[in-house]
């Protein structure tokens, strides 16, 4: 794994586009952050990954992690909130990374702990075949009371439980961590923020004392201290995709306004969610391709610019602020969902005589409510590129399975060309 700090990356900008024309890539992140491992996480710091770097950046200076409530265990399995925030995965993981550490670790890092790392707490932890789902979709177990605290408007019988984990009041479903950045642009609807993918958590303080509790296994709530720093930390952290081997460093001074991590941490980016911005936003970027030297770079990000355009005016109703807060895309119900015999399935029945099956009923869990089944919190789009798979339920093992889903999902219909320009768009984000 290389990684770079501020000031190598003009010259990886170079390497990139010199490696995209000799038809070599880089490899997906080999640095993985331990709890407790102690050290400082400079302010700006750049990881590759397949596509090119993507780069974690501390808006408020470097953080010295030795003592620090994110990157120090709380619990008693070992764990810390980066260990399934991982700075070289978008402050996400990816199944590469986790793949990598049970090589490593013959299985042992905290990050496959019982509780949720393992299909099921009660199988053998030593067995590979016991986390499957996390190592092959980057799925976390999620176990919810049930009923809960509201009167649900439906009954939920479990048709299928591989995992054998649904039992005793509780439902396990399985799903992708949130990156734990860009925080700021968590939209709060008309309730409050939408923390989780099911809505349930209403601030970060509350979010970090349930995965203390729950992921770390903590025998003690975390003190006010602790929580103020957790929340300071997650509120100025930032991360995106900063370089891409065909089209060099996406974050330059004259660049699109929209890319990088600087942007950002600085507000200029924005939302993803205003037609109106794809006018000009990429203007820089439309410029005829030309032969040898950097043409290949001119005609990739000729490509980002015309996949903007197809993003803001196919895609961005769904993720734009104040639209909605969590909606059904049609992941984990049928008849479109993307289902997996690896996953638990439920049937659903509301008051009214409706019948879903559904393998995650999502927000539903939570609400109570038949109208939020399979619901989920739209999800950030940045960092992409480090982070695979896709969707909650780690359903789509690349950008072009997400794409050609909602084809089918939403009767979309790209021609091959939209189609790779606005793959092109989705991985320098």
């Amino acid at each position: 794994m290389k990684h770079w700090i501020r000031g190598g990356l003009a010259a990886l900008a170079l390497a990139g586009v010199l490696c995209a024309q000799s038809g070599r890539s880089y490899g997906p992140g080999r640095i993985w952050w331990e709890a407790g491992q102690g050290g400082l996480l400079p302010w700006e710091e750049a990881y590759d990954n397949p596509d090119g770097l993507v780069t974690v950046l501390n808006r408020n200076g470097a953080v010295h992690t030795e003592d620090h409530p994110f990157f120090e265990p709380l619990g008693v399995n070992g764990r810390a909130c980066v260990t399934c925030h991982q700075p070289a995965n978008a402050m996400s993981v990816s199944t590469a990374s986790l793949r990598e550490r049970w090589r490593e670790t013959q299985g042992k890092d905290p990050v496959f702990a019982a509780v949720d790392g393992s299909n099921c707490p009660d199988l053998p932890q030593a067995a590979i075949a016991s986390h499957s789902l996390l190592l092959d979709r980057g799925l976390f177990r999620i176990f919810l009371p049930w009923p809960p605290m509201v009167k649900p408007e439906f009954r939920i019988e479990v048709v299928r439980d591989p995992t054998g984990c649904n039992r005793g009041g509780v439902i396990s479903v399985y799903r992708r961590p949130r990156i734990a950045a860009n925080l700021d642009a968590v939209v709060a609807g008309p309730e409050g923020p939408a923390f989780m993918a099911d809505g349930r958590e209403p601030s970060l303080r509350t979010q970090a004392i349930n995965a203390a509790m729950g992921h770390e296994e903590a025998r003690t709530q975390p003190s006010d201290e602790q929580l103020r720093r957790i929340v300071e930390f997650e509120s100025q952290i930032y991360t995106a995709q900063s370089a891409d081997i065909r089209g060099g460093l996406l974050n330059e001074k004259e660049g699109p306004a929209i890319l990088g991590s600087d942007n950002l941490a600085a507000g200029k980016a924005g939302g993803l969610g205003s037609a109106m911005r794809a006018a000009t936003l990429f203007d820089v970027w439309r410029q005829p391709p030309v032969a040898g030297g950097l043409g290949l770079q001119l005609e990739f990000r000729a490509s980002v610019a015309r996949g903007s355009d197809v993003f803001f005016t196919r895609c961005a109703s769904c993720h734009t602020a104040g639209t909605t807060r969590w909606m059904d895309i049609g992941t984990t119900n049928r008849p479109s969902a993307r289902e997996s015999a690896e996953l638990p399935l439920f049937r659903v029945t509301c008051e009214s005589g409706r019948e879903i099956y559904s393998q995650d009923p999502g927000r539903a869990l939570i609400s109570g409510k038949c109208a939020d089944i399979g619901a989920i919190v739209v999800p950030q789009l940045r960092g992409l590129a480090a982070r695979a798979p896709y969707f909650s339920n780690g359903s789509a093992t690349s950008l072009r399975e997400v794409v050609e889903f909602y084809e089918g999902r939403f009767g979309i219909t790209y021609t091959e060309r939209e189609k790779q320009d606005l793959l092109n768009f989705l991985r320098v984000l």
